[in-house]
């Protein structure tokens, strides 16, 4: 019997593929759990759209990761924190530059920052930032004295 899934099966295949099973696997394990459908001409043609309408979704998403990324490259943030002698009380994290990043208007998730080090001195660092699908950029952050 041919089906599509509608969820990930383990040892079977991922969502939507067309798959050749046995007719007691698909009506007593797939069918009760809401794991597949019979493979209709028509769930066919479904699939298919579907699968066209992600692509296109998927691929605006990719050109707005884009065009992100070339507004983002080597743009300076600026964080002002306490220090004596050099050294910072603490350090500067991901949270801190997302923080920044926000308040400049850009919506960067804390897991997407990538440090070198841990900032723990003034000065000027070069971060990394690893957007969707792959997409890297670099920003420059300064670490100057609190007033």
């Amino acid at each position: 019997m041919q089906i599509i899934l509608l969820k990930d099966v383990k040892n079977l295949g991922k969502q939507g593929e067309l798959k050749n099973v046995s007719d007691g696997y698909a009506r007593n394990f797939l069918f009760a759990k809401n794991l597949a459908e019979v493979a209709t001409k028509e769930a066919i043609e479904r699939l298919e759209s579907q699968k066209k309408k992600n692509k296109l979704t998927e691929l605006e998403n990719l050109e707005k990761t884009k065009g992100l990324a070339s507004s983002l490259k080597d743009k300076l943030i600026e964080i002002r924190a306490k220090e004596k002698e050099g050294k910072l009380f603490g350090s500067i994290s991901g949270k801190d530059i997302a923080q920044q990043l926000s308040q400049a208007g850009f919506n960067i998730l804390e897991k997407s920052i990538i440090l070198p080090t841990h900032i723990k001195e003034i000065g000027e660092y070069e971060i990394k930032l690893d957007l969707a699908q792959g997409i890297e950029t670099k920003i420059k952050l300064r670490v100057s004295r609190e007033v």
